[in-house]
Formats: structure tokens, sequence, C-alpha cells
């Protein structure tokens, strides 16, 4: 796994990064960022106990739609938020769940993450990523729009992107400023959310104050590294998983194509970037290789790579204690970057 890791990673180490080794994985990390622990005897145990759950439930989820609906069933186990407030919205059209601490005087319309659910085109919904959604809200002292935008088979590329950037014109006109605008996703929902922003940026629109992509789904055409090499340790995503999901989404759009992979796009321009990731997922170059690009293009890039974790970990903040470390460092980027700083 080291040798791997620093192979995989050259690029990164080229683009300017500093990388640590700690024991038994890479921690790769801009000049600012913390390095990430290594991995504990209780996080490992955690780990096993939800990925053998996630094995069991998925067992015969042989397609697409099939893995959609036991995400929704698997999700569904999951407790409501605690001391969050959550308010059905219409984004002009684009329905979505806005959540906000339960704090006296919290003010509603001033900060805001723009959150692209994950669930590889075909699933997931705002109440998957609620629990989440809630923490984000609480930890970042922020309003979080969960949106419900089209999926598969109804919606194709591009009604995906169009209903992010919908929802982002409806903040800018209901309160809330670029500069206190954060756009976010996971997996395929952050593939979504940064194609989103460079749409913006082609159109010479307002961009929002930073970029969040958990687990990012940055090339559609899966030809990273590390869809092979860490197909024995992710139980989630697979090389061939990625490429059932992505035929439907696409039509005849290529998956190398710049606008459905951001991989290949040009990410000059973009807002500050934070991205987080597994060292044993799938999609951990699908990770390395956007930062590596971004960074070289001149973005200011974050990048944590947490140990041993699977894909979709910050979903179980209850679960996973990793999952509430991870989460309060998504949300500090968050404050860090916001143009109306949260008083804490």
């Amino acid at each position: 796994m080291r040798d791997r890791l620093l192979s995989t990673a050259a690029g990164v180490r080229a683009a300017g990064f500093a990388l640590a080794l700690l024991p038994g994985f890479l921690v790769a990390a801009d000049a600012g960022a913390a390095d990430i622990p290594p991995q504990s005897a209780q996080s490992k145990q955690q780990v096993e106990q939800l990925t053998g759950r996630w094995k069991e439930h998925f067992a015969d989820a042989a397609t697409p739609e099939k893995r959609a609906a036991a995400f929704r069933s698997f999700m569904a186990d999951n407790p409501e938020p605690a001391r969050v407030q959550i308010r059905h919205m219409d984004a002009d059209g684009v329905e979505a769940d806005l959540i906000w601490p339960a704090r006296l005087h919290h003010p509603l319309g001033r900060r805001g993450i723009l959150y692209v659910h994950g669930g590889g085109f075909h699933g997931g919904s705002p109440r998957t990523h609620r629990l989440l959604a809630g923490s984000l809200a609480k930890a970042a002292s922020s309003d979080v729009l969960v949106i419900d935008y089209r999926l598969v088979p109804e919606g194709r590329y591009p009604a995906q992107i169009d209903d992010i950037r919908t929802a982002y014109r409806w903040m800018l006109e209901n309160g809330y400023e670029s500069g206190n605008i954060i756009l976010a996703g996971d997996g395929t929902g952050a593939n979504l959310a940064i194609e989103a922003v460079l749409r913006q940026k082609k159109a010479g629109r307002q961009l929002p104050a930073a970029v969040i992509a958990l687990s990012p789904v940055t090339d559609l055409s899966a030809s990273g590294v590390s869809m092979t090499s860490n197909a024995a340790t992710d139980p989630v995503i697979t090389k061939a998983g990625i490429e059932a999901l992505a035929k439907p989404y696409l039509g005849a759009t290529a998956p190398d194509n710049p606008d459905v992979s951001p991989l290949f796009a040009d990410l000059s321009g973009l807002p500050p970037l934070f991205l987080q990731v597994s060292d044993s997922e799938a999609l951990l170059d699908d990770t390395l290789r956007l930062a590596d690009k971004a960074k070289a293009a001149g973005v200011e890039v974050t990048l944590e790579v947490w140990p041993g974790l699977i894909h979709g970990w910050q979903l179980f903040p209850h679960l996973l204690a990793d999952a509430d470390s991870s989460n309060q460092r998504v949300a500090e980027f968050a404050m860090r970057h916001f143009a109306d700083t949260p008083q804490q």
C-alpha cells in the first residue's frame, strides 16, 4: 500500500503539495493543513462492522436501480439529526430541504452550504444525507440547502447540473451573497457540484466562495489505478459500477468529456477547493489527480487523505468516530471561507 500510494501521488508531489507518511498511509495536504492521525483500533472495528452491514445489505443489488433502492433503505436506519430545524423548500422548481441550527437568533439567509447528495446519479435524496447535512449546519453555523435534483432515468445529463445552477441562483436571489455560499457534494454529487461551478465560470457568472468535494467521482471513464488496486478494500465503489452508473446518465456524451468529468476540464479560476478521501477507496486516484491538476492551475487546494475508511463514511457520524472528526474539518474549512465568518 505504501509503495502504491507513493506512485499514485507522484503528480501531487510535483504540484507542490506537502506529503507526509504516517504509519500505513499517506497524508497529502496543502501547507496549511494539519496531518490526519493514524487510524485507531476503535476506528478499524467500527469500519469493519459498518462494512459487514453494507455488504450484507447490498448483496443482491446487482443493477443501479436495485442499488439505489438498497441505499435508500440502508440510510433509512440513520437517526434524524438533533438540534436542527428543517423546512421543505421550492427553489425555483427544484425541491430541497433547508436545514439550520436550532439556535436562538441564528441568522437565516446569511451563510449557506448548497449540498449535492451522492447516490450514483440514480439514487440518494435529502433524506439519505440529512444526518451529514445537519452535522455540517451545526458545526459550520450555516444553513444547508440539500437539493432533490433530477435522477436517472427521468433526468439525464445535463439536467442534474441545471438543477444545481437553478438552486444556486435561487439562493443568490433570496438573501445569500456569493461570498457566503459554499457548494458541496459527495461521490457523484461532488462531480455534479464541480461541474456546476465550471459552468458558472464559463458563463461569467458569480462563483461560490469555495467548493467541498468528498470522495469525488472526477473521471467517469474510471481510468484511475486505484479503481483496481483498491478493489479489495472498497465495498462501495467498483470500476464496473462506475461504468454502469455513468452510461444511462451520459447518453451519447463521452465519459472523458470535460463537461461531465472535471478531471479533464480547465480548472483555472475555480474558487478554493477542499478534497477529502480515504486511502482505501477506489476513488483515491480520482481525488489525487484532481488535486494535482487544480493545484497546477493555480487553485487553492486543501487535500485530506484519511486511513482505512469506506466511501461515504461521512454519512455515519453516529457510527464512526472518524466521521465526526472529518465532518468537523469540513465545517472548519467552510467557516474559514465564508465572507461573513461565524462567531463561535
